[in-house]
């Protein structure tokens, strides 16, 4: 794991100084060393860079950029099965200097070009420099666990891990795209493949760009695309054939994910996913897995109980830390730094917190993220399947007068279900949900947070919608567990999840890897039933049913926690003084795209008692503190 950055030149204006500031702007990716490889000829000038966390052979041979023979690569993430191709390989005469995936790519990628991806188990963004072709590849992994940043205009190109080594380079031209910031309100995080800024954009996940340097275009290219896997025909088979053959497909992830020259972990929350990933681990081991929780417990955040259980039943060493809601609050000031695009989800803090923890015993932790998306975990799947139908046979003119009934009740009036978790927003999601019952507006309403009408109220500018995912129109013949579970593998996976973990992990030097987004993996249980994902009102049937075989099921009943956050509450007290700060007319006034009329009414209604807006005045808040940042 580690940090890359650099440009291709076409205008004459990077110099060295240059590369090494967008490279020494990702340090806390790659604390070990540094590398810069620079060439010009009299069309262009390219420059590589690279920051270190050395994971894979920590010698001087796996140090970046690597070149070998024409070619030059920098490569942030992981091939786990680097071993297995590097021989196939040398069956066909290649020779190697070290233990380094990065030098199996480069051989890999002489040997197969772009086919070489079709290869690769793993987590990855590199770039390589073919200066006898005078060609750059681009590539970036199927799910999108690592990122890559691209900025382009006037001549000159930038590629980074981080969009805050774009801010280093002396032709950058910083442009807040309006769109972008529209689009953050209603998801939380800017949709790929777009980017807050103007001429910047994201590399989507499982698409590469191969280019000439002579002819310089930028088209990216799907080399692999998850629905194709949901289009397929379902597979024919008995719970125990799928029981079995997911189990094998488990462990052959996690087993890969262990593959390391330094010491690894794994983050335990005591849940169906980190349960599943440690069991199937420490099974066959005679050593003790390290594994980690964190528990807040002066905020309700404590799953710590659940996890010691799970790691005495398991025999792990294990290492369980508490923190205070102080420490959890100290750390938001932090994060538009490392969160250097808008970024609104508050579990970003908890975790930071367990990255933080870990990295005081391992440089390497395996995180369960991906189950719900994978498996089926989300409340809101179970509500597609159980209310879709029950919802389209009530007329239309009904569901819309219930919805209209509910904008004169305030979520926080009604007694008992006001104190459920996150029931504001849920009440909220409801009404646009019974205005509108299709998949695409199910999905669209429980993702977003802003309306479009509500973000022209708030808006300077009147809305412009960006194209996303949820625009996609691949998907065939599909169920509506199945659209729910691929639209969220394409968006709330990417753009939240994924880019939380990142930015968590790497802000501690922290290498975080993911066995349940093993492509193998998404791309059989995609074909699955959707009676074995849920069934009898069980989300994530099929892999609770393998966790039973390590773990009794009475151990594991109990409510799903996740990393909730009392945002409402800490906004208004131990973040009071925070949210009048940035939520005043002056700071408002400042980002030239937001009405201070009415999101003076939006606070004063939040402060007044409707919790329901404490989630829109967090997105708020945590745009003012990335502007104040990134954007002036």
């Amino acid at each position: 794991m580690c940090g890359i950055a650099g440009f291709i030149d076409f205008s004459g204006i990077s110099s060295e100084q240059d590369l090494e500031g967008m490279t020494h702007a990702l340090e806390h990716r790659g604390p070990d060393g540094f590398g810069t490889f620079i060439h010009g000829t009299s069309g262009y000038k390219i420059g590589l860079g690279h920051r270190r966390l050395s994971i894979l052979e920590l010698s001087e041979l796996g140090k970046q950029p690597m070149n070998w023979n024409e070619f030059t690569i920098v490569f942030n993430g992981e091939i786990y099965n680097f071993s297995e191709i590097k021989n196939d390989l040398e069956k066909l005469g290649h020779s190697f200097l070290s233990e380094s995936d990065t030098e199996m790519i480069l051989h890999a990628y002489a040997e197969w070009q772009e086919k070489c991806l079709d290869r690769f188990i793993g987590m990855f963004s590199f770039v390589i420099y073919d200066s006898k072709k005078e060609e750059v590849f681009i590539a970036r992994d199927r799910a999108g666990v690592k990122p890559l940043f691209i900025y382009r205009k006037n001549g000159l190109f930038l590629f980074a891990s981080e969009l805050k080594a774009f801010h280093k380079h002396s032709g950058f031209e910083k442009k807040i795209n309006p769109q972008a910031v529209q689009a953050y309100l209603q998801y939380g995080s800017v949709p790929t493949p777009h980017c807050i800024f103007e001429d910047c954009f994201k590399l989507q996940p499982g698409h590469y760009i191969r280019t000439s340097l002579k002819n310089f275009q930028i088209n990216p290219v799907q080399y692999w695309n998850v629905y194709d896997y949901y289009n397929k025909p379902k597979l024919a088979i008995s719970p125990e054939e799928a029981k079995k053959e997911t189990e094998q497909l488990l462990k052959s992830a996690c087993e890969y994910r262990m593959v390391s020259d330094v010491p690894v972990g794994v983050f335990l929350s005591g849940g169906y996913d980190s349960t599943c990933v440690t069991a199937l681990l420490q099974k066959d081991r005679t050593e003790a897995l390290r594994t980690f929780t964190i528990s807040v417990p002066d905020i309700g955040l404590n799953e710590a109980p659940y996890a010691k259980e799970i790691a005495a039943r398991l025999q792990t060493n294990h290492t369980e830390t508490e923190c205070t809601a102080r420490e959890a609050i100290d750390l938001i000031a932090e994060l538009p730094y490392f969160y250097d695009e808008p970024f609104a989800d508050s579990s970003a803090i908890p975790t930071t917190l367990v990255s933080k923890v870990a990295k005081q015993h391992v440089t390497v932790a395996l995180s369960a993220d991906g189950g719900d998306e994978v498996f089926a975990g989300y409340n809101r799947y179970e509500m597609i399947l159980r209310y879709g139908e029950k919802l389209n046979r009530i007329p239309g003119f009904a569901r819309k007068s219930m919805a209209g009934v509910m904008d004169l009740v305030a979520a926080d009036s009604i007694p008992v279900l006001k104190n459920k978790y996150n029931f504001a927003q849920r009440y909220e999601k409801t009404k646009s949900i019974l205005r509108n019952t299709s998949d695409q507006n199910i999905m669209l309403s429980v993702s977003q947070l802003f309306t479009e009408e509500q973000i022209n109220q708030i808006c300077t500018q009147s809305f412009e919608k960006l194209t996303t995912y949820f625009d996609s129109k691949e998907l065939k013949n599909y169920s509506s567990l199945a659209f729910a579970q691929a639209m969220d593998y394409q968006t709330y996976l990417l753009d939240d999840i994924l880019q939380k973990v990142d930015r968590a992990s790497m802000s501690v030097s922290l290498e975080s890897r993911e066995p349940l987004l093993d492509h193998r993996l998404i791309e059989y249980v995609a074909q699955l039933p959707d009676n074995l994902k849920i069934r009898e009102g069980s989300k994530k049937w099929l892999l609770k049913e393998i966790v039973h075989q390590y773990i009794p099921e009475p151990v594991m009943d109990r409510p799903k926690m996740g990393f909730a956050i009392p945002i409402e509450s800490w906004l208004k007290q131990e973040l009071r003084d925070l949210l009048e700060t940035y939520l005043c007319e002056e700071k408002i006034n400042e980002t030239g795209f937001f009405n201070w009329k009415e999101i003076e009414l939006l606070k004063q209604r939040f402060l007044a008692g409707r919790k329901e807006f404490g989630v829109k005045i967090w997105y708020l808040l945590s745009y003012l503190m990335w502007f104040e940042k990134w954007g002036k």
